[in-house]
């Protein structure tokens, strides 16, 4: 992918972590909120999906231990768990609520055709992208052939059941997180061309620090492992393109 549009779209999603941050100093700024459920949805409705890779043990193990490390030093991050899931994002985008059963059915043909669990992908790096003083970091993923083919099947499947935006209400709110930062619209709408095909930068994102932790953390030398999905999934996006709500999932 190349570096300006990478930094582009991922400092976009930044912005929205930031939002995040901001609102935690900041309780005054936050409005009242709720979950949104997910249904048959009302005519015109919009739903923001991400139709992700779970990854195995091995990735989980890893990302959760460096996003423990990341709190320690930055406590107001997210921490990766039930409502921040690790996940590889395939494909983001908003799609229309009352179909949101037809997206499942045309991922899982998709899905009859692949073989996710016998790919073997490398992580190799950690990264970051800065801003002001803090940035959002995650393991980045060699994409592969597999992963390049499989997101283009996706784009493919759902395209008839998108929409081109949303607004907040087609992501999930809740009191203690009421916010959707308008980055993160923005993120979701230009994720098609912006993070696809050639332009794809499978990473699993881990957490948020100081640029002056996570320039440390860059410095040290980076163990790479091997790792393999264990199940595809589609969740309903939260804030900052957080994995919030499990929607539907595909044991392969």
């Amino acid at each position: 992918m190349h570096t300006h549009n990478r930094r582009a779209v991922l400092t976009a999603l930044l912005g929205s972590a930031a939002g995040a941050v901001v609102l935690y100093e900041s309780p005054a700024l936050a409005q009242p909120g709720r979950a949104q459920p997910v249904g048959a949805g009302e005519a015109g409705s919009v739903t923001a999906i991400d139709t992700l890779l779970d990854p195995d043990a091995t990735m989980i193990q890893h990302a959760v231990a460096a996003n423990e490390r990341l709190r320690k030093s930055f406590p107001k991050g997210f921490a990766l768990g039930k409502e921040h899931q690790p996940h590889i994002s395939c494909l983001q985008r908003y799609v229309k609520t009352q179909d949101l059963n037809k997206v499942y059915d045309a991922v899982g043909k998709v899905l009859a055709g692949e073989k996710p669990t016998t790919w073997k992908l490398k992580a190799y790096k950690y990264y970051y992208i800065p801003w002001k003083n803090i940035g959002l970091a995650g393991i980045v993923i060699e994409p592969t052939d597999d992963l390049i083919r499989y997101q283009q099947k996706l784009v493919d499947v759902i395209t008839p059941f998108t929409v081109k935006t949303g607004a907040a209400s087609a992501f999930v709110t809740t009191k203690a997180d009421p916010e959707i930062n308008k980055p993160t619209i923005d993120y979701v709408a230009n994720f098609v061309p912006n993070e696809t095909g050639k332009k794809f930068n499978p990473h699993v994102t881990i957490g948020i620090a100081s640029q002056d932790y996570l320039k440390k953390m860059l410095d040290e030398k980076f163990e790479a492992f091997t790792f393999s999905p264990a199940k595809a999934s589609v969740y309903h996006l939260g804030n900052f393109g957080t994995a919030r709500k499990l929607l539907k999932s595909w044991e392969l």
